[in-house]
């Protein structure tokens, strides 16, 4: 019963990666219509973007460490309800400030999913399932970027954006319900569920865990955190932008941009699970899990950094949605590669608290990416040197990566035992 379970629990989290993504990226998609009601400029549109990450980046590694201590199912199912609220609330914000308060507690209710969900998937799935696990459970946000388009703009034109807030915000009620049912912290017969439900450590188990700073000071653990930052920063300079560019610089129709903004996103979704795969089967051949996540990682990091510069310099609408759309499954194909390297290298009781750290560090590109994007925009009035600068940034996360972080020691003994490779 474990065995299945812990395939449906991944589905769960597909199902609300994707609701967390589709309320997200509805800004986004409907800023054009946002921006004309409330008066907002480039600029100023580029901090509610920002505030949004601002409050997600707060609470990550809050969310990771309340997971460790209180379990990650009460993390997620407060976190889901939270964030449906704001969304809905966005509909109601009648100026710039009440709209920045609405985004940022929004942000921070988002905040705790990923490192939460990474919680969940460390302890229902064995090293060389991991990466399999992850790119299902968190492969759900591409879908939910993919459909953001379509949903939010039909509820816009049918009944008008204030309107489409609310209705998109009912997904995530829905899944809190089905959740409650269907997830547990741990697998009913694992030495971790015991452990977890007795709450009782030895002193000897005690004296050789390491601490979350410890861990956070070790250079690959910092190494992850730049790699992630730049597959941030190139992703929500997608996510906040790339709607309004195909509208403010290549002209198209809110109807038309809703339609090609879905394409990098289904290329991503099938960049996220093939990524995956291919990690956990390069890991089994080679019996070494850290370096089947490194290669991964830099390879397709590297590859996504340079399509995204060569979409800044896009002569149609076409070509920048196919240069993103290549960018985005690249970037996708390394995003499991992130929290695996930390399952790998952290032990069970510190992976909320350390994904959380990593994945707090990344967000604060979503903090940088919309607001210096809407400057640069509004001082130059084209979007071809934020492409660039979103490329450099990735880049420079791929090299940071393929410097820092070792090898790693080979896996195959480990896996016996259940435990992850170290470094």
């Amino acid at each position: 019963m474990d065995s299945g379970r812990k395939w449906l629990i991944a589905a769960m989290l597909f199902i609300g990666g994707g609701i967390s993504y589709l309320d997200r990226a509805a800004l986004s998609v409907l800023a054009p219509l946002v921006a004309r009601d409330l008066k907002l400029p480039p600029a100023s549109l580029g901090v509610v973007f920002s505030v949004f990450f601002a409050g997600y980046a707060m609470c990550c590694m809050a969310g990771g460490m309340a997971a460790d201590r209180f379990g990650p199912r009460k993390v997620l199912i407060c976190a889901m309800l939270l964030w449906s609220l704001f969304c809905g609330l966005t509909g109601v914000a009648l100026s710039f400030v009440s709209l920045l308060v609405i985004r940022l507690f929004f942000g921070m209710a988002e905040g705790p999913f990923l490192s939460t969900s990474s919680k969940i998937i460390c302890n229902w799935f064995p090293v060389t399932q991991r990466s399999t696990g992850l790119s299902i459970a968190m492969s759900g946000t591409t879908l939910g970027g993919a459909i953001a388009g379509p949903i939010a703009g039909y509820l816009a034109i049918s009944h008008g954006w204030r309107v489409s807030f609310a209705v998109i915000a009912l997904f995530g009620v829905v899944w809190t319900v089905g959740f409650m049912f269907v997830a547990k912290d741990t697998p009913d017969h694992s030495p971790l569920s015991r452990l977890h439900t007795a709450d009782v450590r030895s002193p000897d188990r005690m004296a050789n865990e390491k601490t979350v700073l410890s861990y956070i000071g070790n250079p690959a653990v910092l190494a992850t955190a730049v790699g992630y930052f730049g597959f941030a920063y190139l992703l929500y300079f997608f996510l906040s932008w790339f709607p309004s560019y195909l509208t403010m610089e290549r002209h198209l129709s809110l109807s038309d941009m809703s339609a090609v903004s879905i394409i990098p996103w289904v290329m991503g979704f099938f960049g996220y699970m093939g990524g995956g795969l291919v990690t956990d089967a390069l890991c089994r051949k080679t019996g070494r899990a850290l370096y089947a996540r490194k290669m991964t990682l830099v390879t397709s990091l590297l590859v996504a950094g340079v399509c995204v510069a060569l979409a800044g310099h896009a002569t149609t609408a076409t070509m920048a949605a196919g240069l993103m759309g290549f960018s985005v499954f690249f970037l996708y194909v390394s995003a499991n590669c992130y929290f695996a390297i930390i399952l790998d290298m952290v032990e069970a009781s510190r992976v909320g608290a350390v994904g959380g750290f990593i994945h707090m560090i990344a967000n604060f590109a979503g903090v940088l990416a919309p607001v210096i994007t809407g400057f640069i925009v509004q001082a130059t009035g084209s979007f071809t040197s934020a492409f660039l600068l979103a490329g450099g940034v990735a880049l420079v996360g791929s090299v940071s990566v393929a410097v820092l972080v070792p090898r790693g020691p080979k896996a195959r003994a480990l896996y016996a035992t259940g435990q992850a490779a170290r470094t």
